[in-house]
């Protein structure tokens, strides 16, 4: 028996020898390093690769000699987790000294059934640095695109900034090289012009006032011109033209059966010139019902059709213009407050030819250029004493009088020169030795054959038809009553070319 238990027991020996060196061998054999730790944080184990990183330690302290604190771990220790029995999933990760590590670990029982705590240590400090290294680019690469980013930003706002100055300078090429009709270099007509292209663009409504004849409508046009609505329709109403129950229906439009007449649906002006602008004359002669509607139009943005009960939105820009005072007429209770103010945002004033002399001259070479391209006549001279007599009169009919004065002038002519006998100021003919009536203006009636003053007078007549109907042929011989045949050859005869 004695025998047996011997053998017995050496055959137990040599496998708990055999489980010994084994597990030796497996620990040195390992990549990873391996420590065994009792409760009291001492290392009892370490592998051969665990002593090669940190030299021997078995005996000493982990804390100590680890981490070289002073007391043990707080968060994630090993010995404290497997002691409260909590469970925990997965690798933890620390540094050690300059080394970061990953780690897990689990109970261990020692040779004398001691509770122990093995934990295997990766040392992962090389995969840390590849990961801050990706990490850094990231970031370098996230700044680096936010700064291309930023510069494709900063080009796109000089780009559009450069776009903007270049629609400009292109703008005030296209005036430099398109003079405007706005004939004139006096100062005041330098400061309305530059006043009419510095609010052209804006959709603000305006007011153009001024005397009869001083060139309203052609600020209008300038305007519209100079405007981001240039390509839009620009239409031109004169308030004064029509009855007042027409006027509405007119700019407002009318529906079926709103009248007697009205058999279909019209719009009117304002719906027309949708998303252009509309030209109001004679603004202060419209009657108080019509201010109110015309006030709806600038406050509301919306008209209602003669007949209708639906407004309809528009988007139209207004310029009004008037000769009359319209302040005054505020004064006596005769033009809206509220009205004249939505017309007055801006008001563009133009001066009376009597304080624009220094334009004169500009004007009158203006007409004759473009009156004998019209009438087909070569005038090249304008004596000096005609000229002084043309700047020291005080044209109350403004430029339009000084345009007719010319027309006439040229139309009339016989040779390449006006002559005073042609200059008719203010429906009288100027002459120093004496004055006489006259059937037209510009005819002296007693100074040729009758033929020729009547065919002189004939060819004044045809010539306003003209300009009047604006060559319109059905109109113009209707009005005359004359056949088209027969008007045709007038036209030719004193070359009057439709």
């Amino acid at each position: 028996m004695l025998e047996r238990l011997t053998s017995e027991l050496d055959a137990t020996r040599k496998e708990v020898d055999r489980l010994v060196k084994n597990r030796h061998l497996f620990y040195e054999v390992m990549s990873d390093m391996v420590f065994i730790f009792d409760k009291n944080y001492k290392i009892q184990d370490m592998n051969e690769i665990a002593r090669k990183v940190f030299g021997n330690l078995r005996g000493k302290t982990c804390f100590e000699e680890l981490y070289e604190r002073k007391e043990p771990c707080k968060h994630n220790c090993p010995i404290q987790l497997v002691d409260s029995k909590i469970k925990h999933d997965g690798c933890f990760q620390s540094k050690i000294r300059d080394m970061h590590i990953q780690y897990s670990f689990v109970p261990y029982t020692g040779y004398d059934g001691d509770e122990l705590v093995m934990m295997v240590m990766r040392d992962i400090t090389q995969i840390k640095s590849n990961e801050k290294t990706i990490e850094d680019f990231n970031t370098n690469l996230s700044k680096v695109l936010q700064k291309k980013i930023k510069n494709i930003k900063e080009t796109e706002r000089v780009r559009e900034q450069l776009s903007l100055e270049i629609n400009v300078l292109k703008k005030e090429l296209e005036r430099l090289r398109s003079p405007d009709q706005m004939v004139g270099e006096s100062k005041k007509i330098r400061e309305l012009r530059e006043m009419i292209y510095q609010v052209a663009d804006s959709d603000a409504t305006i007011l153009v006032t001024g005397e009869s004849g001083s060139g309203k409508e052609l600020v209008a046009d300038l305007v519209h011109k100079h405007s981001g609505r240039n390509g839009k329709p620009l239409l031109k109403f004169n308030c004064a033209s029509v009855t007042e129950s027409l006027l509405e229906s007119d700019l407002f439009g009318y529906e079926k059966g709103a009248f007697t007449g009205a058999n279909s649906q019209r719009k009117g002006k304002f719906e027309i010139a949708d998303s252009g602008t509309i030209f109001l004359d004679e603004i202060g002669d419209i009657s108080p019902k019509m201010q109110s509607s015309l006030l709806r139009v600038l406050q509301n943005g919306e008209i209602v059709r003669v007949g209708g009960t639906h407004p309809i939105k528009i988007n139209v820009r207004v310029i009004a213009a008037t000769n009359a005072e319209l302040y005054k007429r505020v004064e006596e209770k005769r033009f809206r407050k509220d009205l004249f103010y939505r017309l007055n945002v801006i008001n563009l004033h133009l001066p009376p030819l009597r304080e624009r002399k220094d334009d004169i001259v500009l004007l009158i070479t203006h007409f004759i250029r473009k009156y004998r391209k019209a009438f087909n006549k070569d005038i090249k001279f304008l004596p000096k004493q005609l000229l002084d007599k043309l700047l020291h009169y005080e044209w109350p009919g403004n430029i339009r009088e000084l345009e007719n004065v010319i027309q006439r002038a040229i139309l009339l002519s016989k040779n390449d020169t006006i002559t005073e006998n042609l200059l008719s100021l203010n429906g009288v003919k100027q002459h120093d030795s004496y004055k006489q009536a006259s059937i037209l203006p510009g005819v002296d009636i007693f100074s040729q054959p009758l033929k020729d003053s009547l065919a002189e007078a004939e060819k004044i007549i045809l010539w306003q038809a003209m300009e009047e109907f604006e060559g319109n042929i059905s109109k113009i011989a209707k009005t005359l009553g004359l056949g088209k045949s027969a008007l045709y050859d007038k036209l030719n005869r004193h070359d009057l070319k439709k």
